[in-house]
């Protein structure tokens, strides 16, 4: 029995650590939750101060409707967690109760027996009555032994009685945060109803004014694809001068290789060999000098900073929803900022294309095989074929067509654009 009432006890400990650490998980995760919600009602005050409402007010309603929806999410977590702890506790006590009645019942009888037996002639008779004098010797263990039993029987109610009162102690503090925790949880579905107004609100807003909503949306996607043949000629262009120049490179050393050469009998197919093996490289771009830079930007997948500090994302790569219902598809990150924030290299690289006349200016960096596009710059500092490396300002959040500061990032290869916020920190 003492070793039944020990494993209980650790299964007990092990289960309320595992509880434990679960619900600090949950306070942590709904902490953080927390700020970013401060932080989107900071972004939204200063945004609805400077202006009407827009389509940066929309994505940072939603956003704060969503941080809010995972709060509440994250305390019926939380109360569910309580819940199946009450319930796991009051099993506890129901099997503690049950074990008191066994360990009762059968101290009550043993008490019984020895109160039967309690003369000492009866003492004596039991240990005379033995055949032999080791019978009689293994009577009084016996005795001896079942008086130990008793004693350990009580000791056994006093424990497991002690138990009890602790599980149920614990069940009252449970009790006691779940209804905590349902205050905390009608505050913060208060909270979302509330929320959920003011996103009501600004879409009714933006609807008024969806005439003007899709002009300013169909402006961008005319600009977007302008910076989009833009960027695809850069790419084409530094493709076909890194094949001139590995083409040029292979031939000089060619003809090094035949000065140089003993023997007289010519090799005319060397030139066209080698020639043709640049055109098979997997990239022409990936020459021996960045080479090790392409590897470099590779590693860093997931782990490449953000190209303006403090920017909130306005609209992501692929599919956006409007206000209006429609669809927007993009191939960049739109990330909004504060008019005159500095725009940071995520790498180091060299720039390919630099445009500063026109309605977008944007620069075009190269990293390896890979490219970095920055649009809707002012103040552009660089020029084609300079260096640049990683956190260097080439310029600085130019207004967009609502006149908020936001700038649109792209990110592609040779083959195609990529999804940015794949490479770049979380946040």
């Amino acid at each position: 029995m003492p070793k039944i009432v020990s494993l209980l006890v650790c299964c007990v400990f092990f289960f309320t650590s595992v509880f434990s650490q679960t619900r600090e998980e949950l306070e942590k995760q709904r902490s953080e939750l927390r700020k970013e919600i401060e932080q989107t009602e900071k972004l939204l005050k200063d945004n609805k101060a400077k202006t009407k409402e827009n389509l940066l007010q929309w994505n940072l309603i939603n956003n704060k409707v969503n941080l809010q929806n995972r709060v509440v999410d994250n305390i019926n977590k939380d109360l569910r967690l309580l819940d199946n702890n009450i319930y796991t506790l009051q099993k506890d006590i129901n099997k503690y109760n049950r074990m008191l009645d066994t360990l009762k019942q059968e101290y009550a009888k043993s008490m019984v027996y020895a109160y039967k037996n309690r003369s000492s002639y009866d003492f004596l008779n039991f240990i005379f009555a033995a055949d032999n004098f080791n019978d009689a010797i293994k009577r009084i263990s016996y005795l001896k032994s079942y008086r130990s039993y008793r004693e350990m029987q009580g000791q056994n109610i006093l424990r497991t009685q002690e138990l009890r009162k602790k599980k149920i102690e614990e069940i009252s503090g449970v009790k006691v945060k779940k209804k905590s925790t349902l205050v905390v949880q009608n505050k913060e579905v208060a909270n979302l109803e509330t929320q959920k107004k003011e996103q009501d609100r600004i879409l009714n807003e933006l609807k008024k004014k969806g005439g003007d909503l899709t002009k300013q949306m169909t402006a961008k996607q005319r600009q977007m694809k302008k910076v989009s043949n833009a960027i695809a000629a850069a790419i084409k262009k530094a493709q076909e001068d890194a094949k001139r120049e590995a083409i040029a490179k292979a031939k000089a050393l060619e003809k090094k290789e035949k000065e140089t050469k003993v023997s007289n009998v010519p090799n005319t197919n060397t030139t066209d060999t080698k020639t043709k093996s640049v055109a098979k490289k997997e990239s022409i771009l990936l020459n021996s000098e960045n080479l090790e830079l392409n590897a470099n930007f590779e590693r860093n997948r997931g782990a490449l900073p953000w190209p303006v500090d403090n920017g909130y994302v306005l609209m992501h790569y692929g599919n956006n929803k409007l206000p209006s219902g429609g669809d927007m598809v993009i191939t960049c990150t739109s990330i909004a900022s504060s008019v005159g924030t500095p725009v940071k290299v995520i790498f180091d690289g060299e720039v390919i294309s630099v445009n500063t006349n026109d309605e977008q200016p944007f620069v075009v960096i190269q990293h390896g095989k890979y490219f970095t596009t920055y649009t809707n710059l002012s103040g552009i500092n660089l020029s084609k074929g300079q260096t640049v490396k990683r956190g260097q300002v080439i310029g600085r959040v130019a207004p967009n067509y609502d006149g908020d500061g936001s700038m649109d990032f792209y990110m592609s290869t040779e083959t195609g654009f990529v999804d940015p916020e794949k490479w770049l920190r979380r946040k």
